[in-house]
């Protein structure tokens, strides 16, 4: 028989305590995720509970007052809470209160049993809303994060905090680290770029800095990618092959890819060489896109970059210059030459073949090719910068001389 409301409330306050208990009994039952729990988490998904059910019993007297709001019954328990159960789970703890509670209390009458129905879809529908405000605080956060990441890149002002900041963000790349940098709009489709990188078989830390949009490039770990069709991982893909497909991301305008570096923690070097190739990256006519920082060492050299001019040298000039001073001697005169290997050889008083032999012997040191327009202007800067190195302070200090 069914009683007045005033009845019933009193009949609900009374077995409170033994819907709490019943409730505990069944978590504990049926989700074997909760009896692997620590004690103190136990106890706060146990305080959830019981707090649902005596904001049953309020709802039930006052429909008309705000219902059960889960954040007000999360916020009871410890903010670590959130994080130690998923919302699937959440929800099964839902479901496990409301069977409990319609399984003693519906029988009693149909007005509790609709109201049970009722509350329950206001207690799903509260739940998914704290774990949708929890995801975009985390988001945000996350966004703040890897913004503060990349800007450290940049500076290279990294400290004994930046490795714990990098895991945070759940950085999946795998030894080499590149780093690319463009311009864009200022709404950028973060995701699309997130997408297109790991379809290309990297991961990337995205900075918008104004319209400057710079990609922090690594290399996933090669087991993380899907195989082929016949079993076999796909060869890893170059990084500049990774920043072309990744171009369309970028506005129009220079779009720079510095050095390969060997992990993330040295991303600031490859940092600094591609932002001074944006700087210059207008006056190579006709240049690629993406085109390499180190492509662009003649242009960032006269701009006064010393790095550039540190690169020059310790990648042409010092190697040829241990290896043989023949071979540099070859490739000054055959660029002063105009590239030309007979003047070349008669100047050096030998076959054209020679010179040719030699040039091949420059190019297996260095792995710059000579007979190239781009790289002889390449080449012939890194002359300048280094014999400027090895001479003009002796030069400087000995002006008699």
């Amino acid at each position: 028989m069914e009683g007045t409301k005033e009845q019933e409330l009193a009949w609900l306050r009374t077995i409170t305590g033994e819907l709490s208990t019943r409730t505990i009994t069944r978590l504990d039952d049926t989700l074997p995720w909760y009896g692997n729990m620590p004690p103190s988490r136990r106890s706060a998904v146990g305080l959830v509970a019981q707090t649902g059910i005596s904001s049953f019993i309020q709802w039930y007297e006052d429909p008309s007052s705000t219902p059960w709001i889960a954040s007000d019954v999360f916020s009871a328990a410890p903010r670590e809470l959130l994080r130690s159960i998923s919302l699937q789970e959440t929800l099964q703890l839902i479901r496990v209160v409301v069977s409990v509670v319609e399984d003693r209390v519906a029988p009693r009458s149909e007005s509790l049993r609709e109201a049970i129905l009722h509350y329950s879809r206001d207690v799903a529908f509260a739940a998914a809303d704290v774990y949708a405000r929890a995801a975009e605080a985390r988001g945000l956060w996350d966004a703040r994060l890897e913004a503060l990441v990349v800007d450290s890149i940049l500076t290279g002002e990294s400290d004994d905090e930046l490795p714990s900041r990098i895991a945070a963000l759940g950085w999946h790349g795998d030894g080499e680290v590149a780093v690319l940098v463009g311009t864009a709009e200022r709404v950028v489709d973060v995701d699309q770029l997130r997408r297109n990188a790991r379809h290309a078989g990297a991961d990337a830390l995205i900075g918008l800095q104004g319209t400057r949009l710079v990609l922090v490039l690594g290399r996933v770990d090669q087991s993380r990618l899907p195989q082929t069709l016949s079993g076999q991982t796909p060869d890893p893909l170059s990084f500049l092959e990774i920043a072309k497909r990744l171009s369309s991301g970028f506005s129009d305008g220079p779009l720079v890819l510095g050095p390969t570096v060997e992990n993330l923690l040295d991303a600031s070097r490859s940092a600094r060489a591609a932002l001074a190739g944006v700087a210059v990256a207008r006056s190579w006519r006709h240049a690629p896109r993406p085109v390499g920082a180190d492509d662009l060492l003649p242009e960032r050299a006269l701009a006064g970059d010393g790095l550039a001019r540190r690169t020059l040298i310790e990648q042409i000039y010092e190697p040829l210059l241990a290896h043989s001073t023949e071979l540099l001697e070859t490739l000054w005169c055959y660029l002063d030459n105009g590239r030309s290997l007979e003047a070349t050889a008669r100047e050096l008083f030998v076959h054209p073949n020679t010179v040719r032999y030699r040039l091949k012997k420059v190019s297996e040191v260095i792995g710059w090719n000579a007979t190239g327009a781009r790289e002889a202007l390449i080449l012939q800067s890194a002359l300048i910068a280094g014999s400027i190195a090895q001479h003009g302070p002796r030069r400087a200090a000995n002006p008699k001389k």
